[in-house]
């Protein structure tokens, strides 16, 4: 038997910006917009605030909603109604947005070495 794998490639970081496009989110989440459109009518969270014209405009919390039902659908392998489960067990909209995984951040660790390098500049 083979096994299939799917390669994933790290995702860009997400700027910081008010509103995205669906390309945009669609380049930030590696998601084709024929199915961010199609999550949209699936996950009753996925809710971006459309304009004229019926453009859609994502605000950064359902960026990293996409993100994490891309992870539930592709890494984990969960059908659509699982992770709408999945989403939906741990309460309304803000309980799943806290559970979207957080880009990772610059430590304090490395801030601390980065101001300690900048006082010693400052010092001479």
């Amino acid at each position: 038997m083979t096994e299939i794998r799917i390669e994933t490639q790290a995702l860009p970081a997400i700027p910081a910006k008010r509103y995205f496009t669906i390309g945009e989110v669609s380049e930030l989440c590696g998601v084709k917009p024929h199915v961010l459109r199609y999550w949209e009518q699936e996950f009753s969270q996925l809710k971006p605030v459309k304009r004229r014209g019926n453009r859609r405009y994502y605000q950064h919390h359902e960026v990293l909603l996409v993100r994490r039902i891309r992870e539930l659908l592709y890494d984990q392998g969960f059908t659509i109604s699982g992770a709408r489960n999945k989403l939906g067990s741990h309460g309304g909209r803000s309980n799943a947005q806290a559970e979207v995984p957080v880009e990772p951040q610059v430590s304090l660790h490395q801030i601390r070495d980065e101001l300690k390098a900048v006082l010693a500049l400052l010092g001479r």
